[in-house]
């Protein structure tokens, strides 16, 4: 089995690479990235030669992991699938492509049979609150979300990491990645701004969440703000469901769902933070309780946080991989 990562040299294509070593040993990994980087070498637990990502890289590939950006996607991928290769895509190109399934294995697995070539990797703050509130959704049905989210700079990529660690160092060194200094602000915007306001980021949660759970009349309101801390992002979630939740059950629901660690014992100190849930693959949930502005109690509120390297992006493209190999 060869599994290609293109895009190799960027965070999500390095992490990407560590997913593969850990989850799937046995696998050939070529890496692949632009003519610049062509020629490097990448080590983890083996050395790897960045080869040139070229129209002729897939002819003796079996799979490959997708880790560039939209234009770059829109020229490889086909040649990738033309050639015999089954792509996994962590871009946003084809996420909501009709005949493209958008997959989180814990939540819709089954999804991935009815690929043709190609299978799409959700946005990372989609996948770490479907997966955070899933079981709650499979019980009550959620029908509308409320969402603030605090992403961190590594979602921005290389780029993003070394403004803020620039930054802490010199405030007055200017940002790259993000339209003000990240250092010691906040900055609530994400992508590019709709005629409603609404960035290209917020509208994501909304759109895939619809197609991940087959959801088609999921109303949901985020807003997503970066915020100065260098790995894991949070999320804040109102969820209203369609019947009347009940607290200890939900507790005991998040307790056994997959994926995920109920970490929620405030009083104790014990929540949800980037820095506990970096590195790792779960989904910490925390600070649940009863949404006291709905009086028909049919809203829970609650605090995750996630790794959106890893289960964000490069673990849950591996574990795709994973249940694709597992249907053979």
């Amino acid at each position: 089995m060869k599994i290609a990562v293109a895009g190799a040299t960027g965070a999500v294509g390095q992490q990407m690479i560590k997913c593969l070593e850990e989850r799937l040993p046995q696998a050939e990994i070529k890496a692949l990235a632009s003519a610049r980087s062509a020629g490097k070498v990448l080590s983890f637990q083996k050395q790897y030669v960045i080869g040139e990502l070229t129209e002729n890289s897939f002819d003796d590939v079996d799979y490959v992991l997708g880790a560039t950006e939209n234009n770059i996607t829109a020229w490889w991928a086909p040649l990738a699938v033309k050639a015999g290769a089954v792509v996994v895509d962590n871009s946003s190109l084809y996420r909501l492509q009709e005949d493209v399934p958008l997959v989180i294995p814990e939540i819709n697995p089954e999804d991935i049979l009815t690929h043709h070539g190609i299978i799409a990797n959700p946005n990372c703050a989609t996948i770490i609150a479907l997966v955070a509130v899933n079981a709650l959704h499979q019980r009550w049905h959620v029908e509308r979300m409320i969402v603030s989210t605090y992403q961190a700079v590594s979602g921005a990529g290389m780029q993003g990491i070394r403004d803020l660690e620039n930054q802490v160092k010199d405030p007055s060194v200017p940002s790259l990645a993000f339209p003000h200094p990240i250092a010691y602000n906040l900055i609530p915007q994400i992508g590019g701004f709709d005629e409603e306001g609404y960035s290209s980021e917020e509208r994501k949660m909304q759109n895939e969440g619809r197609k991940i759970w087959h959801h088609p009349e999921l109303l949901v309101n985020c807003t997503c703000v970066r915020v100065p801390t260098m790995r894991s992002h949070a999320e804040s979630i109102t969820l209203q469901f369609r019947e009347k939740p009940d607290l200890a059950e939900a507790r005991e629901l998040l307790k056994k769902a997959e994926g995920v660690i109920l970490a929620d014992d405030p009083k104790n100190h014990v929540y949800p933070m980037p820095l506990t849930t970096s590195d790792q693959d779960l989904v910490y949930v925390g600070r649940l309780r009863k949404d006291v502005s709905d009086p028909k109690e049919h809203s829970l509120v609650l605090f995750c946080s996630g790794d959106q390297i890893r289960k964000g992006a490069a673990t849950n493209t591996v574990q795709i991989l994973e249940k694709l190999l597992a249907s053979k």
